[in-house]
């Protein structure tokens, strides 16, 4: 049974307008600075017409992203609503690949955005295998002092009736043909700014930390504890969180260097110290394993994996040779890529925006047995 699964975070696939930045400077976009308008009404009218502008192009190389993965089922994170994924499947998707995504599932859960966790499947697998539904489930609702995860260092910032998961962990109870497969979607808390002498990553690393052993404890509780390794899972989602990382050193006229570095501490840590369950990327060379580019100045470059599909042990055995895919072709030109693997942009990409998203798609196909 092949099947074909992606994951991609869309970016603020939004259907809201977001006039903040008429009180708030530091939410304005950076076109509207150039312009002195003095008046709110006026404001929100520029606002509508550069989003609407803005977002057609956006749209149109976030399907040629999605067309290109091609997967039978995709994950997708920074949805704004049930209307905004339908709109963006029949208005997009489906005039890019001609053959629309007719399952969606798409759950309400905590961001203070609006933006959540979905799942697009078609109704069968590229090898005519019928997907079906059995079950969806989120744990939106789930609390620290529900999972008995609340701690000192959580304590800090959190209390223990607070919801674990910052979107929701999205649980699908699948049939792929005659076998079973399981699916949990996730996008975990983001990494923030530096605050309080520490850095964004590391103040923040304490609830990413939370989520993760969150979704072991819903996996096992699905399997039972112990027995989870021989079972046919997947985890999928951008975990803003990594592992490692290439750093960046350079700038545009001087040229560019391109080093690995290992992260000891790391939430992932959670899913792969004992190998509950295993990241297919990794059969990547290490240099080419990222798929966010990460900027702020050139003394803070880096290149990095956000994106994962994670395998329980026995589907990355039997799918030993299957190395993910990662599709770069809708990232902006601002983007540093490491010598040797450039890619053909997507037409009218720019150098910052127009773009398919800051992140990439990820797929790689699956036997399932």
């Amino acid at each position: 049974m092949s099947l074909r699964l992606g994951t991609f975070n869309i970016e603020n696939l939004m259907t809201r307008f977001d006039f903040s930045g008429w009180r708030n400077q530091l939410r304005q976009d950076r076109v509207l600075r150039l312009y002195d308008v003095q008046d709110k009404a006026v404001y929100q009218q520029l606002e509508q017409a550069r989003m609407i502008a803005e977002t057609d192009d956006t749209r149109q190389l976030s399907a040629l992203a999605i067309a290109d993965a091609d997967a039978d089922i995709l994950c997708l994170q920074e949805v704004d609503s049930m209307p905004a994924l339908q709109a963006f499947e029949y208005g997009y998707l489906y005039r890019m690949v001609g053959n629309g995504y007719r399952q969606k599932y798409l759950v309400e859960g905590n961001d203070s955005r609006g933006i959540d966790v979905a799942v697009l499947m078609r109704e069968e697998t590229r090898s005519g295998e019928k997907i079906e539904v059995r079950d969806v489930r989120s744990h939106a609702m789930l609390t620290y002092q529900d999972l008995g995860l609340f701690n000192d260092e959580l304590a800090l910032s959190n209390q223990a009736h607070d919801k674990i998961f910052k979107r929701d962990c999205l649980e699908l109870e699948l049939t792929i043909g005659s076998k079973p497969f399981s699916l949990f979607v996730v996008h975990f808390k983001s990494m923030g700014n530096a605050r309080d002498g520490q850095d964004g990553r590391t103040g923040t690393m304490a609830i990413r930390v939370a989520e993760a052993k969150a979704v072991r404890q819903i996996v096992e509780r699905r399997f039972g504890k112990g027995r989870t390794a021989d079972k046919n899972f997947a985890i999928c989602g951008d975990m803003n969180d990594y592992q490692e990382k290439v750093q960046v050193i350079g700038t545009r006229r001087e040229g560019y260097r391109f080093e690995p570095r290992r992260e000891e501490a790391s939430a992932l840590n959670v899913f792969t110290d004992d190998g509950f369950v295993v990241n297919p990327t990794t059969r990547r060379d290490v240099m080419d394993r990222w798929t966010l580019y990460h900027a702020r100045g050139p003394e803070e470059q880096h290149l990095c994996q956000l994106d994962y599909i994670w395998l329980s042990p026995a589907l990355a055995e039997h799918n030993a040779n299957s190395v993910p895919e990662i599709i770069r072709g809708g990232q902006p030109y601002r983007t540093v890529f490491p010598p040797g693997q450039e890619v053909e942009r997507f037409p009218r990409i720019g150098w910052d925006r127009p773009k398919a998203s800051d992140h990439c798609p990820v797929v790689m196909s699956l036997e399932i047995r």
